[in-house]
Formats: C-alpha cells, structure tokens, sequence
C-alpha cells in the first residue's frame, strides 16, 4: 500500500496570462479524507487551480506539495482527472478500459468487467464509445480513470452538462469511490451537488480562496458575504 498523498499544501501560488493575474498567492492545506469541493461562480479560477494542482500547469510562482513532496510524475501517476467533456478513444466501451489497464503493471491491473458493472455500462461493452449517451460517455471516462486506481481523483464539472438521472448515477458511484478510501477534490458550480457530497468547501472567488471550512459550517453559516450571496443565488460581481 504506498503511502498516503494527503496532505495537499499550497503555498503563495499565483498564475498570470501575460499581464493579467488569474490566480494570487493562494494558500491551501487538504489533510482530510472525504470529497474536498471547490465551489464558487464561473471565472472564479476553480479548474484552473486543480489543473496546476494535479501538474497540468506550470504555476508561476508558490509552491504545490503533496505528503511533503513537490509535486512530480511519480505523484501525478497516483492521480487521475475526469474533465466536463469526456475524452474517449474511438473504439468500443471496454477497449478504452483495456487500454487503460494494458499499459499499467500486473499488480495494479483490475477486471474489465469488474470496472464496467461499477459503473453501470456493462451491456453496452461492445459499443462505440463515442455513440453513449453523454452521461454514460461521463461514466466511462470516470470509469476508466478509476481503473488507474488512483489516491486522489479531481472532477472538474462532470455532470455539468448531463441529465438528473446520469447525474445521480455518477454521484453515487462517487460516494462509493469515497467510501472505497479514493480523495476526491470536485470542482462544481452546483450548490446542490456541493451539499449533497461535500466533505469540506473551498469557496473561491475572483482567483482567491475566500473559505475553506467544513461543509455543514460553510453552507448553515458562511463566512464571506461573496459566499453569502451565492449560497443565496444572488449574482456575485
């Protein structure tokens, strides 16, 4: 069993697009189990700070550590990340698990057909993957990241575009993910789905950290007014 990733710590990390700072010294400390969300309004910086997080970009200044040690390939390959679009090779449903599972080690490659009935698409392992529904199309890829058997998996919006009944499934594989001792950091602009499966909220707003607190004192008391409003479904400017 390889030692835990956790605690994530995020020291004066900024990120700039020429002149323009998107995110500002953010500082961030994730030492819990559980499902971390990180909430806020559109262009509040949410994806992007899992992005730099998990290694997908470079942050121009601060510093990312995981466990106590800066984030690198041999810590990345211990996470994986499902996007709001899901990515799929063009073969059947059970070729993109197989590829997957084909170019990991003997000891940590799973059952197809395990992974599969997990997330419900086992009667359609012979389909075209890019002929699925969209939110069976979301299950695979969260089906096949979850084949990596990651410690810690980030979601950026994944049921963003998807009907209720694919976003019920795909919430309660999440829960079992997390009861199976994956960390999870979600990334939603949804206070329903935040209420439903957060352990803890990050709030952000304008590229900063507003809050972080534990979910049931963030959404009965918040401390920021910008929370405040959104939590209320007013418009945050």
């Amino acid at each position: 069993m390889p030692d835990s990733l956790l605690p994530l710590e995020v020291n004066g990390l900024s990120f700039s697009i020429g002149q323009k700072s998107l995110l500002s010294k953010l500082e961030l400390n994730i030492d819990s189990p559980g499902i971390s969300v990180i909430l806020g309004p559109n262009g509040a910086g949410k994806s992007l700070l899992v992005r730099l997080i998990h290694g997908l970009l470079k942050p121009g200044q601060g510093r990312i550590s995981w466990n106590g040690k800066k984030l690198n390939l041999a810590i990345r390959k211990q996470q994986a990340m499902v996007f709001q679009k899901p990515v799929l090779l063009r073969r059947s449903v059970e070729a993109n698990i197989n590829f997957v599972l084909n170019n990991l080690s003997e000891c940590h490659r799973s059952n197809c057909e395990d992974i599969l009935q997990q997330a419900g698409l086992i009667q359609q392992r012979r389909q075209p993957a890019r002929l699925l529904s969209g939110g069976e199309q979301q299950r695979l890829a969260l089906a096949r990241a979850l084949a990596t058997s990651p410690q810690v998996l980030f979601l950026d919006e994944p049921t963003a575009s998807i009907d209720p009944t694919s976003t019920m499934r795909i919430e309660n594989l999440l829960s079992q993910v997390r009861d199976d001792g994956v960390k999870l950091i979600l990334v939603t602009h949804d206070i329903g789905q935040a209420r439903r499966l957060a352990s803890d909220v990050l709030f952000m707003h304008g590229g900063r950290i507003l809050e972080h607190t534990e979910a049931q004192s963030f959404f009965n008391q918040p401390a920021s007014k910008e929370a405040q409003a959104f939590i209320q479904g007013d418009l945050i400017i």
